[in-house]
Protein backbone atom coordinates (compact mmCIF):
# COMPACT_ATOMS: atom_id res chain seq x y z
CA UNK A 1 0.00 0.00 0.00
CA UNK A 2 2.83 2.33 0.86
CA UNK A 3 4.51 1.54 -2.47
CA UNK A 4 1.39 2.45 -4.43
CA UNK A 5 1.11 5.70 -2.54
CA UNK A 6 4.74 6.52 -3.21
CA UNK A 7 4.24 5.82 -6.99
CA UNK A 8 1.24 8.15 -7.07
CA UNK A 9 3.24 10.89 -5.42
CA UNK A 10 6.12 10.47 -7.93
CA UNK A 11 3.70 10.41 -10.89
CA UNK A 12 2.05 13.55 -9.58
CA UNK A 13 5.44 15.24 -9.30
CA UNK A 14 6.20 14.31 -12.93
CA UNK A 15 2.85 15.68 -14.04
CA UNK A 16 3.61 18.94 -12.27
CA UNK A 17 6.60 19.45 -14.63
CA UNK A 18 4.24 19.63 -17.66
CA UNK A 19 2.00 22.30 -16.18
CA UNK A 20 2.38 25.92 -17.11
CA UNK A 21 4.70 25.27 -20.05
CA UNK A 22 2.70 27.31 -22.53
CA UNK A 23 4.26 30.70 -23.12
CA UNK A 24 7.50 29.79 -21.42
CA UNK A 25 10.82 29.51 -23.23
CA UNK A 26 11.80 25.84 -23.67
CA UNK A 27 15.08 26.61 -21.98
CA UNK A 28 13.16 27.38 -18.79
CA UNK A 29 11.14 24.15 -18.87
CA UNK A 30 11.74 21.48 -16.24
CA UNK A 31 14.16 18.70 -17.04
CA UNK A 32 11.67 16.05 -18.20
CA UNK A 33 9.74 18.17 -20.76
CA UNK A 34 13.00 19.66 -21.96
CA UNK A 35 14.49 16.16 -22.45
CA UNK A 36 11.40 14.95 -24.30
CA UNK A 37 11.51 18.01 -26.56
CA UNK A 38 15.15 17.38 -27.33
CA UNK A 39 14.37 13.72 -28.11
CA UNK A 40 11.57 14.80 -30.47
CA UNK A 41 13.92 17.20 -32.25
CA UNK A 42 16.54 14.47 -32.65
CA UNK A 43 13.93 12.02 -34.02
CA UNK A 44 12.63 14.69 -36.41
CA UNK A 45 16.13 15.38 -37.71
CA UNK A 46 16.73 11.67 -38.20
CA UNK A 47 13.43 11.35 -40.06
CA UNK A 48 14.24 14.25 -42.35
CA UNK A 49 17.71 12.83 -42.94
CA UNK A 50 16.14 9.49 -43.82
CA UNK A 51 13.80 11.04 -46.32
CA UNK A 52 16.34 13.38 -47.83
CA UNK A 53 19.60 11.42 -47.86
CA UNK A 54 19.71 7.96 -46.34
CA UNK A 55 16.72 6.68 -48.35
CA UNK A 56 18.46 7.62 -51.60
CA UNK A 57 21.65 5.99 -50.38
CA UNK A 58 19.80 2.79 -49.52
CA UNK A 59 18.17 2.71 -52.95
CA UNK A 60 21.57 3.13 -54.58
CA UNK A 61 22.89 0.37 -52.33
CA UNK A 62 20.11 -1.98 -53.46
CA UNK A 63 20.85 -1.18 -57.10
CA UNK A 64 24.53 -1.81 -56.49
CA UNK A 65 23.81 -5.14 -54.82
CA UNK A 66 21.63 -6.23 -57.74
CA UNK A 67 24.37 -5.25 -60.18
CA UNK A 68 26.89 -7.13 -58.09
CA UNK A 69 24.78 -10.30 -58.31
CA UNK A 70 24.45 -9.89 -62.08
CA UNK A 71 28.20 -9.38 -62.50
CA UNK A 72 28.91 -12.40 -60.32
CA UNK A 73 26.63 -14.53 -62.51
CA UNK A 74 28.36 -13.25 -65.66
CA UNK A 75 31.75 -13.94 -64.11
CA UNK A 76 30.78 -17.52 -63.24
CA UNK A 77 29.43 -18.06 -66.77
CA UNK A 78 32.57 -16.68 -68.41
CA UNK A 79 34.75 -18.66 -66.01
CA UNK A 80 33.01 -21.87 -67.06
CA UNK A 81 33.53 -20.95 -70.71
CA UNK A 82 37.19 -20.25 -70.05
CA UNK A 83 37.59 -23.60 -68.30
CA UNK A 84 35.98 -25.39 -71.28
CA UNK A 85 37.72 -23.25 -73.89
CA UNK A 86 40.24 -25.89 -74.92
CA UNK A 87 37.52 -28.55 -75.24
CA UNK A 88 35.36 -26.18 -77.30
CA UNK A 89 38.28 -25.36 -79.59
CA UNK A 90 38.95 -29.06 -80.05
CA UNK A 91 35.30 -29.67 -80.94
CA UNK A 92 35.40 -26.76 -83.39
CA UNK A 93 38.50 -28.20 -85.07
CA UNK A 94 36.86 -31.62 -85.31
CA UNK A 95 33.73 -30.11 -86.87
CA UNK A 96 35.87 -28.13 -89.33
CA UNK A 97 37.75 -31.29 -90.34
CA UNK A 98 34.45 -33.14 -90.81
CA UNK A 99 33.05 -30.33 -92.95
CA UNK A 100 36.23 -30.28 -95.03
CA UNK A 101 35.95 -34.03 -95.61
CA UNK A 102 32.34 -33.62 -96.75
CA UNK A 103 33.31 -30.77 -99.06
CA UNK A 104 35.96 -32.97 -100.66
CA UNK A 105 33.23 -35.48 -101.47
CA UNK A 106 31.26 -32.79 -103.30
CA UNK A 107 32.61 -31.98 -106.75
CA UNK A 108 32.91 -28.46 -108.02
CA UNK A 109 30.99 -27.23 -111.04
CA UNK A 110 33.96 -27.98 -113.29
CA UNK A 111 34.25 -31.55 -111.96
CA UNK A 112 30.64 -32.53 -112.63
CA UNK A 113 31.39 -33.84 -116.13
CA UNK A 114 34.05 -36.16 -114.70
CA UNK A 115 31.60 -37.46 -112.10
CA UNK A 116 28.96 -38.16 -114.74
CA UNK A 117 31.59 -40.04 -116.70
CA UNK A 118 32.44 -42.12 -113.59
CA UNK A 119 28.78 -43.11 -113.21
CA UNK A 120 28.63 -44.09 -116.86
CA UNK A 121 31.84 -46.11 -116.60
CA UNK A 122 30.46 -47.92 -113.54
CA UNK A 123 27.66 -49.28 -115.71
CA UNK A 124 29.78 -49.99 -118.80
CA UNK A 125 32.37 -51.76 -116.65
CA UNK A 126 29.68 -54.21 -115.51
CA UNK A 127 28.55 -54.91 -119.07
CA UNK A 128 25.28 -53.05 -118.67
CA UNK A 129 23.53 -51.31 -121.52
CA UNK A 130 22.41 -47.72 -121.02
CA UNK A 131 19.05 -47.00 -122.59
CA UNK A 132 18.69 -43.65 -120.84
CA UNK A 133 21.17 -41.31 -119.19
CA UNK A 134 19.54 -37.91 -118.88
CA UNK A 135 20.72 -35.21 -116.43
CA UNK A 136 17.80 -33.15 -115.10
CA UNK A 137 17.42 -29.58 -113.90
CA UNK A 138 19.98 -28.41 -111.37
CA UNK A 139 18.34 -27.61 -108.01
CA UNK A 140 20.28 -24.94 -106.15
CA UNK A 141 19.93 -25.23 -102.39
CA UNK A 142 21.30 -22.93 -99.70
CA UNK A 143 24.75 -24.48 -99.47
CA UNK A 144 24.93 -26.89 -102.39
CA UNK A 145 23.48 -27.76 -105.78
CA UNK A 146 21.69 -31.02 -106.58
CA UNK A 147 21.66 -32.70 -110.00
CA UNK A 148 19.21 -35.56 -110.63
CA UNK A 149 20.00 -38.02 -113.44
CA UNK A 150 17.37 -40.34 -114.89
CA UNK A 151 18.97 -43.68 -115.78
CA UNK A 152 17.65 -46.83 -117.42
CA UNK A 153 19.97 -49.86 -117.53
CA UNK A 154 19.54 -53.34 -118.95
CA UNK A 155 21.51 -56.38 -117.81
CA UNK A 156 21.68 -59.27 -115.41
CA UNK A 157 20.56 -59.07 -111.79
CA UNK A 158 24.05 -59.50 -110.33
CA UNK A 159 25.51 -56.91 -112.72
CA UNK A 160 22.85 -54.39 -111.75
CA UNK A 161 23.50 -55.05 -108.06
CA UNK A 162 27.23 -54.63 -108.64
CA UNK A 163 26.57 -51.34 -110.44
CA UNK A 164 24.67 -49.94 -107.46
CA UNK A 165 27.52 -51.02 -105.19
CA UNK A 166 30.12 -49.38 -107.45
CA UNK A 167 28.18 -46.11 -107.48
CA UNK A 168 27.91 -46.09 -103.71
CA UNK A 169 31.67 -46.54 -103.45
CA UNK A 170 32.55 -43.60 -105.70
CA UNK A 171 34.76 -40.94 -104.14
CA UNK A 172 32.00 -38.40 -104.73
CA UNK A 173 28.58 -38.53 -103.09
CA UNK A 174 25.94 -40.14 -105.32
CA UNK A 175 22.59 -41.42 -104.09
CA UNK A 176 20.19 -43.76 -105.91
CA UNK A 177 16.44 -43.49 -105.40
CA UNK A 178 13.13 -44.35 -107.06
CA UNK A 179 14.57 -47.70 -108.19
CA UNK A 180 12.30 -49.92 -110.26
CA UNK A 181 13.18 -53.25 -111.92
CA UNK A 182 11.23 -55.08 -114.61
CA UNK A 183 11.87 -58.32 -116.41
CA UNK A 184 12.11 -58.13 -120.20
CA UNK A 185 10.33 -61.21 -121.48
CA UNK A 186 12.05 -61.32 -124.87
CA UNK A 187 15.64 -61.15 -123.65
CA UNK A 188 15.16 -62.49 -120.13
CA UNK A 189 17.20 -59.62 -118.74
CA UNK A 190 16.27 -57.03 -116.17
CA UNK A 191 15.58 -53.39 -116.90
CA UNK A 192 16.25 -50.98 -114.04
CA UNK A 193 14.98 -47.41 -113.86
CA UNK A 194 16.65 -45.31 -111.19
CA UNK A 195 17.29 -41.66 -110.37
CA UNK A 196 20.88 -40.93 -109.40
CA UNK A 197 21.45 -37.71 -107.49
CA UNK A 198 24.82 -36.03 -107.36
CA UNK A 199 25.73 -33.00 -105.33
CA UNK A 200 28.27 -30.23 -105.67
CA UNK A 201 29.16 -27.18 -103.66
CA UNK A 202 28.29 -23.75 -104.99
CA UNK A 203 30.92 -21.62 -106.64
CA UNK A 204 31.57 -17.98 -105.71
CA UNK A 205 29.28 -16.60 -108.45
CA UNK A 206 26.36 -18.79 -107.34
CA UNK A 207 26.81 -17.81 -103.70
CA UNK A 208 26.88 -14.13 -104.67
CA UNK A 209 23.73 -14.58 -106.74
CA UNK A 210 21.98 -16.28 -103.83
CA UNK A 211 22.83 -13.34 -101.59
CA UNK A 212 21.49 -10.89 -104.16
CA UNK A 213 18.27 -12.87 -104.49
CA UNK A 214 17.88 -13.04 -100.72
CA UNK A 215 18.39 -9.28 -100.44
CA UNK A 216 15.61 -8.68 -102.97
CA UNK A 217 13.07 -10.77 -101.07
CA UNK A 218 10.80 -8.73 -98.77
CA UNK A 219 11.22 -9.42 -95.10
CA UNK A 220 8.25 -10.89 -93.18
CA UNK A 221 5.97 -8.17 -91.88
CA UNK A 222 7.12 -5.52 -94.39
CA UNK A 223 4.80 -4.04 -96.96
CA UNK A 224 5.78 -4.00 -100.58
Amino acid sequence: MAGILTAKIEFGQLGEQFRGLQGRHPGLWPQLPRSLLLLGIVLGVIGLAWLGYFRTQLEELEVGQAQEQRLRAEYVSKLRQAVNLQALRKQRDQVSQYVNQLEKQLPSKAEMDALLSDINQAGVGRGLQFELFKPGQVLVQKYYAELPISIRLTGGYHDLAAFTSDVSNLARIVTLKDMNMQLQEQSGQLSMDVVAKTFRYLDADEIAQQRRDAAKKPRPGTRR
